[in-house]
């Protein structure tokens, strides 16, 4: 446990700055316009520090830092994939034309771009539905993160800190809007920034070093747990067999899970519709690469030192001494081989962490609700503040809730499992209409139905990590799956994906091929 006086004065401070820079977002929030997308004229500093800082959370701290001590170094490829294309591709190939079309057909909301991309309110609404249906899971992941840290580390009540937490990142959402919430993650993802570049120097100096720390996780191989063994896992430092149900899960549920469906992400997407012009853009890729680099190449390099660490001092491996639970590898180590001002110092980051992704999911979850979906059943078309924090009241009360209710070792499935989706439902039709010319709206809507469809199934009915714990597939069938190995370790990712991308490309050519026997048939005619 940490010094209470010492905690709650850097406490005091940090929040302090946060209601501040809340304050100032909600004082610049003039109209719904500003409460949605901030104006259009975010700077490329705020643009990539708020991007960054919302896309890592605690689930890549917390959650994805203590798979690291369970799957070792072979989640630095999620790092490669969170720069070349959560970064790159995201902001050259996706960010430039979002902003441009969202300008154009003055889009609100990442459901608002689709429906009115493709002159469809079957996509506004449907797409809309998917995310107030999906989203609620991340930001229980995100809350759990958060409250398991300050549970851990002040012996605060879990419950306690879980509602305190949620309610205090609500407070500022609520009033201040989009502009609040890209202060307020500038701030954090500073913060962030500092905090992680020091947890890598005390890391290193706890191991002896990153050559020495990295030889002894080496050599610690023979104490990888046996169910990891048995799964394809042989060392810390080498990915596992390949076709193993290790390597399956580590690479097609976290890193490609992740490190793809970020491109399709609705939190993010509308970072790009707040940017002030192309240029804009530009310069925050220089600045989003280096802190992706830094956030999660550190979390993942640490998580598995942890391993060196906990067996020199307490002749455990991580996961042993965490009590069987990932989500607690990363806290546990803090508060255990650091010293106590940096305890308090990373709980800030964590706090930062986890409310800069939280309060851009509580933003999306308010819009959709309060404009993208009301906007149908009100029949208007002008967005309202009102209306909005209301509908983000109610999906907050529902993410609390289903924080409540979750099981531990969930915050990095939980975060792969959205992500997962939002890539199986939105990206195909993402792509389509950035780079269409005229894009139709039929087989974008068979393609998200059979994407977001196929997903589901697999979930459900196949994959056994989300059918095991759901229990439907046993209950209707007596069986935990319906398929097998290798099956039932390969994500919904890569069945949903490819399905919906060709469902997509086969409805585009049979919608072109109809469209133009019909032109020659009118021009025989």
């Amino acid at each position: 446990m940490v010094d209470t006086v010492l905690f709650g004065a850097c406490v005091a401070v940090y929040l302090s700055v946060t209601l501040f820079l809340g304050y100032l977002g909600y004082r610049q929030t003039k109209n719904a316009q500003d409460y949605l997308i901030a104006g259009k004229r975010v700077s490329p500093v705020i643009l990539a520090l708020s991007y960054g800082s919302t896309f890592i959370s605690t689930s890549a701290i917390v959650g994805f830092g203590g798979m690291a001590a369970l799957y070792g170094t072979g989640l630095i490829w999620l790092t490669v994939l969170c720069i070349g294309v959560g970064v790159i591709i995201a902001f050259i190939l996706f960010g430039k034309r979002t902003r441009r079309i969202g300008r154009t057909l003055n889009a609100y909301t990442f459901p608002d771009l689709m429906g009115k991309r493709f002159n469809s309110p079957f996509m506004q609404y449907a797409t809309g539905s998917m995310i107030l249906v999906a989203m609620p899971l991340y930001c229980a992941a995100i809350i759990i993160g958060g409250a398991t840290f300050i549970n851990l580390t002040m012996g605060i009540d879990y419950s306690l800190a879980l509602v305190g937490f949620a309610v205090i990142t609500a407070s500022y959402v609520l009033f201040g809007g989009i502009i609040a919430v890209l202060y307020t993650d500038a701030m954090q993802g500073l913060l962030m920034f500092v905090g992680m570049i020091a947890l890598m120097v005390f890391t290193l100096v706890a191991v002896g070093g990153l050559g020495e720390g990295f030889a002894a996780l080496s050599n610690l191989s023979p104490q990888i747990p046996g169910f990891m063994q048995t799964a394809g896992l042989h060392s810390w430092t080498s990915m596992p067999d390949l076709g193993s149900s290790a390597w399956f899960t580590l690479v097609t549920t976290i890193v490609m899970g992740v490190g793809i469906g970020v491109l399709a992400q609705p939190q993010l997407s509308v970072r790009f519709l707040t940017a002030k012009d192309d240029r804009s853009i530009h310069r925050a890729v220089a600045i989003g690469g280096p802190f992706m680099l830094v956030m999660t190449g550190v979390a993942f390099t640490v998580g598995a030192l942890t391993n060196v660490w906990f067996w020199n001092n307490q002749s455990q491996i991580a996961w042993e001494a965490a009590g069987q639970d990932v989500d607690k590898v990363i806290p546990l180590f803090i508060n255990s081989a650091t010293p106590e001002l940096f305890v308090v110092v990373f709980m800030l980051v964590l706090l930062a962490a986890a409310m800069s992704t939280l309060s851009s999911l509580f933003h999306t979850l308010g819009t959709t609700a309060g404009y993208d979906l009301y906007r149908h059943i009100a029949k208007v078309d002008r967005p309202s503040k009102k209306v909005t924090q209301l509908g983000m009241i109610v999906m907050i009360v529902i993410s609390v809730a289903l924080a409540l209710a979750m099981p531990f070792n969930i915050i990095a499935r939980a975060t792969a499992m959205f992500m997962g989706l939002c890539a199986c439902a939105f990206l195909p039709i993402l792509v389509y209409a950035l780079y269409s010319k005229r894009p139709l709206a039929l087989p974008a809507k068979v393609s998200l139905v059979v994407g977001g469809t196929s997903w589901f199934l697999w979930t459900v009915f196949v994959h056994t990590a989300e059918a095991a714990q759901l229990g439907i597939c046993k209950a209707l069938f007596g069986q935990v799956t319906l398929l097998g190995a290798p099956f039932n370790v390969i994500d919904p990712l890569v069945i949903g994906l490819p399905l919906a991308t060709v469902t997509l490309a086969v409805g585009v050519l049979l919608s072109r091929s109809r469209a133009e026997a019909g032109e020659e048939a009118a021009g025989a005619a």
